[in-house]
């Protein structure tokens, strides 16, 4: 996907980003390792469209604003970061184009981002960019099979010619995208990804959202509502003002910004 400029990656500065010093070879494991760290890592967040600046998806710009920065993105931000390490490493990855259903009330267009990575003879999904529902860990590639990290278990089932993947919180499933498996290249994220960062009634236009996923907690941040969930325990509360909201952006969402900046869906 990206092996014509991964000699632009900054690979240690991304390991450094994430917190990972383990090994590098394309393995399970290694593929494990990555996943988990950069999806404790990196938040969630639509914010540069609140600010109105571009989403740009060439690798330097991901590298600066998710690696030299420390802010965080969406899925075309982050997967495609990700892509780029994995292919760095030797990781034989395939970009997918996916529907969202959670929380869809109708059938919305492709506009997520995944991946499939192959390591050794086994195949995963991959996917760091899909928010407080994220996988921490990327799921094999098997249908029926369940894997619980944290508080979710995830599952991959057949729906017709899709495959969709689903979370199993306080006992139920829920579905989260569906997908087929055409391959996706750069130029198919671009033009989803304008539409996403430009369309007026895209819900990353009309909604600022931020969320962290670690092993014990998920936080939501969508306009003032900011949400905690631990385990099958959710609380949610209205932010009162723009500095307590730029509060918990810092902590526990780990994104700074400076006193008096403003948001324009707020």
């Amino acid at each position: 996907m990206y092996s014509e400029r991964l000699d632009s990656l900054d690979l240690d500065g991304y390991l450094a980003r994430i917190g990972y010093d383990g090994a590098l070879e394309p393995t399970a494991d290694v593929l494990r390792g990555l996943h988990f760290a950069h999806a404790c890592s990196v938040p969630f967040e639509n914010l540069d469209i609140q600010l109105g600046r571009p989403i740009l998806l060439d690798l330097p710009s991901l590298q600066d604003k998710l690696v030299r920065r420390r802010r965080g993105g969406y899925c075309f931000e982050q997967n495609s970061l990700m892509a780029a390490v994995l292919e760095r490493l030797g990781f034989e990855v395939t970009a997918l184009a996916a529907r969202v259903r959670f929380g869809a009330a109708s059938l919305l267009p492709r506009t997520h981002m995944i991946l499939k990575v192959r390591a050794g003879a086994k195949f995963f999904l991959a996917d760091v960019g899909f928010g407080a529902e994220a996988l921490l860990m990327p799921q094999p590639w098997v249908l029926g099979r369940e894997v619980a990290v944290g508080h979710r278990t995830f599952r991959l089932l057949s729906d017709g010619p899709a495959t969709v993947l689903q979370s199993r919180r306080a006992g139920e499933w829920h579905d989260l995208y569906a997908f087929t498996e055409e391959p996706q290249h750069p130029v198919d994220f671009e033009v989803a990804n304008y539409y996403t960062s430009t369309y007026p009634a895209s819900r990353f236009v009309v909604t600022l959202i931020a969320q962290r996923a670690t092993p014990k907690a998920r936080f939501v941040l969508r306009n003032r509502e900011f949400t905690i969930m631990e385990g099958d325990q959710t609380t949610t509360r209205e932010l009162a003002s723009n500095e307590e909201l730029l509060a918990v952006l810092a902590d526990p969402i780990g994104l700074d910004f400076p006193p008096g900046t403003r948001f324009k869906s707020l």
